[in-house]
């Protein structure tokens, strides 16, 4: 009787530390798609207002923008009604953070998981990626809402070719949000003290991004450093897209394209060189 020496799956390690090893992704697609209901129901469970909270939380912040940057602050929004120049950059920025702040905590509030069953590890951050993302296209339905309301009350807005670069944009912010989270999550492994910064420093990023003033608006001599933050190129393509205000620049697209992908391929690297040990650190 011959001997059936043929194997169902083998686990290896990976030959190279940038590969997302995306063949063994694809085969645990029901588990990805179950992280990211989790992630998705977990957001609102057990809330009074459940799923309204997408809509509820970038609304506050808008009125707060506009009554503190506009009224207050008195700050430009190049002649756009003051809600209509807030909510995308609020919602690009909620999507961005949100990024950033699971997959920088993805190693220790995954230990339990991790050190119990076998899976393709880079499942829990690409997934918090797309839950996330559902939660971007809901809010995007409400900044539409927001704009058919301007539109019937009689301001005219300018959408145009740009418009096109919307899912290229969508896919700089994920791949730049979960790059900058993979090497925050990797480095805290070791280095505990960096978890403390993550809030604190995603804050003043936000300030350092054209979220609530125009890039035109930033003092003449900070402009140049403001255009460098990635961000800063996503989110003023994102309203010269739809408004016609902002920049537009090709160049300017191609140096944050470039600058993403060495951010992202940098957070695969660690989290590829660290998810092997880390449950003898974390």
């Amino acid at each position: 009787m011959s001997r059936i020496t043929q194997h169902e799956w083998v686990i290896k390690s990976k030959s190279s530390n940038y590969t997302l090893d995306l063949k063994s992704t694809l085969a645990y697609k029901d588990l990805f798609f179950l992280f990211i209901k989790r992630d998705f129901v977990a957001f609102y469970k057990q809330t009074i207002l459940g799923p309204l909270w997408f809509f509820i939380q970038p609304l506050l912040t808008m009125f707060v923008f506009t009554f503190v940057f506009g009224k207050i602050g008195n700050i430009s929004t190049n002649n756009l009604p003051k809600p209509l120049f807030y909510l995308p950059g609020i919602i690009c920025w909620n999507y961005f953070a949100e990024c950033i702040l699971k997959n920088s905590t993805v190693f220790r509030d995954n230990a339990n998981l991790f050190s119990k069953v076998y899976f393709p590890r880079i499942i829990l951050p690409m997934s918090i990626v797309f839950s996330s993302m559902v939660r971007f296209f809901i809010q995007m339905l409400l900044f539409v809402v927001v704009l058919v309301i301007y539109y019937i009350n009689g301001f005219k807005f300018h959408i145009n070719i740009a418009i096109l670069s919307l899912p290229f944009l969508l896919i700089l912010m994920a791949a730049l949000g979960q790059g900058i989270g993979l090497i925050i999550s990797s480095l805290t492994t070791k280095y505990r003290d960096l978890a403390l910064l993550v809030n604190f420093g995603v804050q003043l990023l936000m300030f350092s991004t054209t979220v609530a003033y125009p890039l035109a608006a930033a003092p003449k001599n900070l402009q140049f450093w403001i255009a460098l933050n990635p961000m800063t190129t996503i989110l003023e393509t994102f309203r010269y897209s739809f408004l016609g205000q902002g920049q537009f620049s090709l160049t300017a697209l191609l140096i944050t394209t470039i600058a993403t992908l060495i951010i992202f391929f940098t957070g695969i690297f660690l989290f590829n060189k660290v998810e092997k040990d880390f449950i003898d650190t974390i």
